[in-house]
């Protein structure tokens, strides 16, 4: 037989245990969601005997999860002076917009600064001031919140955000914080606030949850949702199927505009980010789209095969996700149907995620650049953030030793002539910062498509006559500039073409090094970085000591 584990979310009478205990335990708990369902179910003269039971403390803290529609009802039930005590944390106000300074034509905005009102809320304890706050917030800012916040104060703030709202909140969030906080909630509070997301925010949703929660979430679907649930989680998550939604509106070529438009008005709403409509052939092939702008300004008797469009591109669903970004970026498209292999529509992809893959991309772009992971919780703990970061310091210390190995060649020349260490920095940092800009430009062509086979010569060229160009100018100033300091001219002369060597050289590395790893599959912008500053120390360095070593002495 298979033992069942007792169910939180059972009826509260389960045991022979009372509603009452039951909020108790939940308010000893911190489980503010799981308190204000349980209220959520009491009749207001029990909540109110339940709050006559409790000492000062427990009872603020059940009443700031009362919900304010029962406040009145609730007070009714209570003494006069537990009543006016009560009446006065909910006369708590919001805090007031200030007005910003005006802008060009004399508009002016509000701003509250969200983060400072809500730790200020915490701070005096005043939750039904902070779930207003927190309702007041888009989803999207709730969870930008959330990711500034301590993880104390995180989970505080987490529980007063509405069951409707947390499956909005956590479609915002970061893989690592979405993940904690999605398993702080109940199973069954998990399940309610998903309901109401679209097929794709829900795709991807259960993509980045634990299998286990992933599962419970699947499970909970059914119908019609569940078969187009199942289909869009059968494609890869980078590609043009786990970007899209299924909800394109579809017509045939051969109807009247009059006849489309009636069944529009027969469905009441569009889906969100509808500006065209899909345009099919009895089998369901693709044929092209008909724009809503097109449809209100055609005449009603006008077929749609005469006003649609067939100029617009159908994306294949393995499609990998940056192409299709482009494909975006390059048609300024709001969105775009997806087809199978047999050239079948089966979906479409919206501008909104698409903006959505571009800014994670930039984020994890800049993370990896340092070395960080570009989901990390900002608050993550000492230890877990302490061992990411140690491996690149790792790394970087193996680097620092190559070239500290270089400079200890050149020892005795060290010694005889000081003015070089003085002078070794600036040979590096020129060359560090006109490799890192190579790389970047190169990092950035590579993701666009800008950077392949057919010109890469000519990209190489272009990046050799800048630094030439620039070696040469600043070669002159850094070289007359260490005549003035030292009063040697061989000193000058040396330091000149080393620094004229490392900017050509830095020129070279920055194109090469992210071309060789884009063709290993590695990321350039997790390692470029850290191979170009060895590449430019190291030849910096061998370069002006070199050249001093032989020149000097």
């Amino acid at each position: 037989m298979n033992s069942i584990e007792p169910d939180s979310t059972q009826e509260p009478q389960a045991h022979g245990r009372t509603e009452s205990e039951f909020v108790i335990e939940a308010l000893a708990l911190g489980k503010n969601k799981r308190v204000r369902k349980l209220l959520g179910r009491m009749h207001p003269a029990k909540i109110a005997a339940l709050l006559e039971l409790l000492d000062a403390g427990q009872r603020t803290a059940l009443w700031q999860q009362v919900d304010a529609a029962l406040e009145s009802r609730i007070l009714s039930h209570l003494n006069s002076n537990l009543s006016q005590q009560l009446a006065g944390e909910s006369s708590d106000v919001l805090p007031q917009e200030q007005p910003a300074p005006a802008l060009s034509g004399g508009f002016k905005l509000n701003k509250v600064n969200h983060l400072t009102a809500v730790r200020e809320a915490l701070g005096q304890g005043k939750l039904k001031r902070l779930g207003k706050i927190l309702q007041r917030m888009h989803p999207a800012k709730v969870a930008g919140m959330l990711e500034g916040l301590p993880p104390v104060e995180r989970a505080k703030v987490w529980s007063m955000v509405d069951t409707d709202r947390t499956g909005k909140v956590l479609t915002y969030l970061h893989d690592e914080i979405r993940t904690k906080l999605a398993q702080d909630l109940d199973p069954d509070d998990l399940i309610a606030s998903v309901q109401a997301l679209e097929l794709d925010d829900l795709v991807d949703l259960i993509q980045t949850l634990p299998p286990a929660l992933g599962s419970q979430l699947m499970q909970a679907t059914s119908g019609g949702r569940r078969q187009q649930l199942d289909s869009m989680l059968s494609y890869a998550q980078d590609s043009a199927g786990g970007l899209m939604n299924m909800d394109a509106i579809e017509v045939r070529a051969d109807v009247k505009v009059s006849t489309v438009l009636r069944y529009l008005r027969l469905r009441e709403t569009l889906p969100p980010q509808t500006d065209m409509l899909m345009v099919l052939d009895r089998r369901g092939h693709y044929q092209g789209v008909l724009r809503l702008s097109a449809l209100v300004t055609s005449a009603l008797e006008a077929r749609v095969a005469d006003v649609m469009q067939t100029d617009i591109e159908a994306i294949a669903v393995e499609t990998q996700d940056t192409e299709v970004a482009r494909i975006f970026q390059d048609q300024d498209l709001l969105s775009a149907p997806v087809v199978d292999a047999q050239g079948r529509l089966i979906g479409r992809i919206t501008v909104d995620d698409v903006v959505d893959l571009i800014r994670d991309e930039s984020d994890r772009t800049l993370m990896q650049m340092a070395g960080l992971d570009d989901e990390a919780d900002m608050f993550a703990p000492l230890l877990v953030s302490s061992r990411r970061r140690a491996v690149w310091l790792g790394i970087n210390l193996v680097t620092a030793f190559l070239a500290a190995w270089v400079i200890g060649q050149f020892q005795a020349t060290l010694t005889q002539l000081v003015a070089l260490a003085v002078l070794m920095p600036i040979v590096a940092s020129m060359g560090g910062i006109a490799g890192s800009q190579t790389l970047t430009l190169v990092i950035r062509g590579l993701a666009l498509g800008q950077v392949q086979k057919g010109n890469i010569r000519v990209l190489l060229n272009r990046e050799v006559g800048i630094s030439i160009l620039n070696g040469v100018l600043w070669a002159v100033v850094i070289a007359l500039l260490a005549v003035a300091w030292f009063g040697d001219w061989g000193i000058g002369g040396v330091l000149g073409v080393a620094i004229l060597i490392n900017l050509l050289c830095a020129a070279v590395a920055g194109l090469a090094i992210p071309l060789v790893l884009h063709r290993l599959g590695i990321d350039p912008a997790l390692a470029g970085s850290v191979i170009l500053t060895t590449v430019t120390d190291v030849i910096g360095f061998f370069a002006f000591l070199g050249l001093a070593t032989v020149l000097l002495l």
